[in-house]
């Protein structure tokens, strides 16, 4: 009988089989076509799922290693980053991130930004206006013109805010993700990321690298009542506006173009870095065109490709958890989360949000 052997791993001892192979050879056990079709002993859309104990099979990383995995997940799965268990460690996270850092050559030197922080708070327990003067005292935009921000700022109105309205992408806004993909695979950071994760296995070239990106970051998913109506890029870079609330929001150069425009309102800060050049990392409070956002967490003065990497591989070593990082010697955390209702590709997850934990 098949009864608890679906999926199981061919044995020569045993007088019939149970898994899909044996239609082929004609030694399938007589209930085999009962107890062991369906997709429950198939990884078809489950690539890198948590463990459940009421599945008969399984199809993530540690279901080799306890053999219990289903018998198409090696066709199915193979190269899935999804799951929580890529083979890094915490210490090659802080030294590569420490890399990432330490290579980000675009990014703004200390005169090409003065702050005006103003009043700080204790997290998020004030939630009115204590700062009369912006954030952003001076910003020399001669920044702006370079090529991965130059392509990054394209990208800020190529979405609407509110979830439950359907996003679409024009060809031409399609080009220009593309674009910016192509601009920051050009640079030291990316180069950096890139060549540590295909030293790991994770990618083979660089075109499976960036391709990947481009589908973990712009694809889209539902992240209210509509169908299509939000994407880890839209969530992490350009902000959303989610039952009243801002939601995401973490890119220094979207809050400076928004706050010179007016329409947005700095509050007060409640976490200074122990950073004294750039990049640095700011939490904050502020209202976005008269939508609140109680804490919104930013790299201040990084390039786009520092965030971008950054956030990537804190999602691709740590999915769902605390990515703990090393930048000019100082610890601190990237929150990363998994949006879980739609994966692309063989079962991988989409960027659901990434932030610096303050």
């Amino acid at each position: 009988s098949c009864q608890g052997r679906c999926g199981e791993k061919y044995n020569k001892k045993n007088t019939c089989h149970c898994n899909k192979k044996c239609s082929k050879f004609n030694n399938c056990c007589t209930d085999y076509d009962e107890l062991c079709s369906g997709d429950r002993y198939s990884c078809q859309g489950r690539c890198g799922e948590k463990y459940n104990k009421k599945n008969t099979c399984h199809c993530n990383k540690k279901c080799a290693k306890f053999n219990n995995c289903c018998t198409d997940y090696g066709e199915l799965c193979s190269g899935d980053t999804s799951s929580n268990d890529a083979d890094i460690s915490s210490e090659e996270i802080k030294a590569i991130s420490e890399k990432l850092y330490q290579s980000d050559s675009n990014k703004a030197e200390d005169s090409d930004i003065i702050l005006n922080k103003q009043e700080m708070v204790e997290k998020d327990t004030t939630r009115e206006d204590l700062c009369d003067e912006p954030l952003y005292k001076y910003v020399n935009e001669a920044l702006f013109e370079k090529p991965t921000y130059a392509a990054f700022i394209k990208l800020m109105d190529n979405y609407d805010r509110k979830t439950g309205i359907d996003e679409t992408f024009s060809p031409e806004e399609v080009k220009e993700q593309q674009h910016f993909l192509q601009e920051v695979m050009k640079t030291k950071p990316m180069n950096e990321l890139y060549n540590f994760c295909n030293q790991k296995g994770l990618y083979m070239s660089e075109e499976e690298f960036a391709d990947d990106l481009q589908k973990m970051w712009f694809g889209l998913y539902s992240r209210s009542s509509g169908e299509t109506d939000s994407s880890g890029f839209e969530h992490v870079f350009v902000g959303e506006v989610k039952k009243g609330k801002v939601s995401g929001f973490h890119s220094w150069i979207r809050f400076y173009h928004l706050e010179k425009k007016g329409l947005l309102n700095y509050f007060s800060h409640n976490f200074d870095g122990p950073w004294t050049s750039y990049p640095d990392v700011l939490g904050k409070q502020f209202h976005w065109d008269g939508y609140l956002k109680e804490v919104g967490s930013q790299f201040i003065g990084s390039s786009p490709e520092f965030d971008f990497a950054m956030y990537s591989l804190c999602f691709i070593a740590r999915p769902g958890k605390k990515c703990r990082i090393s930048m000019d010697g100082h610890e601190m955390s990237i929150q990363t989360y998994e949006w879980t209702k739609n994966t692309y590709g063989n079962g991988k997850r989409y960027i659901a949000t990434a932030y610096p934990e303050v």
